[in-house]
């Protein structure tokens, strides 16, 4: 019985293997055959939150000057 699940999961990973390396194979040949400047994207989509271009954005500082300076204000205080 064992030699018959073993022979059954062998032939399942061999399938499983064999089709995701198809499909590897025929992604980078696709995408080999392609040009990128030929592609259907229409240009990049911005996320409605993102700023525009030129905006002031806030923003904190974590540098590590800034906090250590930022901890020695406070130890003064």
């Amino acid at each position: 019985m064992n030699d018959f699940l073993a022979t059954i999961y062998l032939v399942c990973f061999a399938a499983i293997a064999g089709g995701a390396f198809a499909l590897m194979n025929q992604n980078l040949r696709q995408a080999a055959t392609v040009p990128v400047s030929s592609s259907n994207r229409q240009g990049r989509r911005m996320h409605p939150e993102a700023p525009a271009p030129g905006e002031e954005v806030m923003y904190v500082d974590l540098s590590r000057e800034r906090l250590e300076a930022l901890y020695k204000q406070a130890s003064n205080n």
